[in-house]
């Protein structure tokens, strides 16, 4: 059997390890690796051609080992600045997606030279929020993944921001890594940044110190955190911090660090910052995906009422609780709930498209029964496909 054979069998969920001690990170089968703009971009604007050379080794060799690894690659924009004559990261969304469209070409083309050293195939997939959204091509990124990775090849991830706008003005390659790692079911996140770890206060300050290891997020008061990245980035440690948290919770353990620690992150030696696993019961996928992943493609708005019923007893939406639809949005689609201040207060999948709700709500399925004969089912979302947010 071929490892295209094996990928036929299955394209199901991959339940990840959850590893929990740094001694454990050396069990990791199947790793999500991010590395972001600072470090695959030199002073000049060129691409750093030694970086991504060096990680390509390092994962080559895991590869042969039969591992699986993923690699999210910031570096696309910065990429092309100088060859295309900027000298830092333009505001306009239509400058951006002109570098990203020369830059994703020069990035993919790197990364399989380097990668080539070792005869090991990579496989390009660019991702907009969209294919995070809608529950097929969810599953269709997921399927896509595992046939590269049972293949052998290293999937080189980034987001498509030749398409795409409001990745680009509120993205982050640190999401969607987290949104990687929980799609593939992955046994450990890197996060590979310009710092070891996170510190107790920016780390060129004098007494910083860092913090070896973050269990909750407990463990962070009193702990000064930037929100900007460098000049040619979108993140920064708020966005790391978020994408460990979303890794963690959904099984995935996750490290921060630098990427000449990476080899020695893997051994389980002590660098950067690690996130050990939560050890809970296994979280389904769907709703995992609800949480972290999705946005809603529009708003159901309740009254007090539902809004209990949904959030207090964990019931099913029912029309007689709508009190107003926002947005346009077909069934079948993720639907952020909200009370009537507007505070978003859980997400689901909805049986019914907008026109549909907008004809039934605030009725009690006695009158949409007698109302609306041709729908057999009065539930709007049911409680099997919702989630609670913060």
């Amino acid at each position: 059997m071929t490892r295209i054979d094996k990928v036929r069998i299955g394209h199901g969920v991959h339940d990840p390890a959850r590893l929990d001690t740094r001694a454990s990170l050396t069990r990791a089968q199947r790793i999500v690796v991010k590395i972001g703009s600072s470090s695959l971009t030199l002073p000049s604007g060129d691409l750093n051609r030694n970086a991504i050379w060096a990680l390509a080794s390092s994962v080559s060799r895991l590869v042969h080992e039969g591992r699986e690894v993923v690699i999210v690659s910031s570096g696309a924009i910065a990429a092309a600045l100088r060859p295309m004559g900027f000298n830092a990261r333009p505001e306009s969304i239509t400058d951006s997606q002109a570098l990203a469209s020369v830059g994703q070409g020069m990035l993919i083309r790197e990364w399989s030279q380097a990668f080539g050293m070792s005869n090991v195939l990579v496989g390009q997939v660019l991702l907009t929020e969209d294919d995070m959204v809608h529950p097929e091509k969810y599953r269709n990124v997921r399927a896509s993944l595992n046939a590269l990775l049972a293949a052998g090849a290293v999937p080189i991830v980034n987001e498509n921001d030749t398409v795409a706008t409001r990745e680009i003005h509120f993205g982050d390659n640190d999401r969607l890594a987290s949104l990687v790692a929980q799609v593939t079911g992955a046994d450990l996140l890197v996060l590979l940044t310009d710092v070891d770890g996170l510190f107790t206060r920016p780390p060129k300050e004098p007494g910083a110190e860092r913090i070896a290891c973050v269990k909750d997020a407990a463990k962070l008061e009193g702990v000064e955190i930037g929100s900007r990245g460098s000049t040619v980035g979108t993140g920064g440690m708020v966005t790391k911090l978020s994408a460990a948290h979303n890794a963690t919770i959904t099984g995935t353990a996750c490290v921060l660090t630098l990427p000449a620690r990476f080899d020695a992150v893997l051994s389980g030696e002590d660098f950067g910052t690690f996130f050990p696993a939560r050890i809970t019961g296994r979280r389904r996928s769907r709703l995992m995906w609800l949480m972290y992943a999705s946005r809603g493609e529009g708003t159901l708005v309740l009254d007090e009422g539902a809004v209990h019923a949904v959030v207090e007893q964990r019931r099913s939406l029912l029309p007689v609780g709508i009190t107003r639809v926002e947005g346009t949005f077909a069934a079948g689609s993720p639907v952020d709930i909200a009370d009537g201040s507007g505070r978003v207060r859980a997400r689901g999948l909805t049986y019914f498209s907008s026109d549909a709700i907008s004809r039934i709500m605030g009725l009690t399925s006695e009158e949409v029964a007698a109302r609306e004969s041709e729908i057999g089912v009065h539930t709007v979302v049911h409680r099997d496909d919702l989630v609670l947010l913060k």
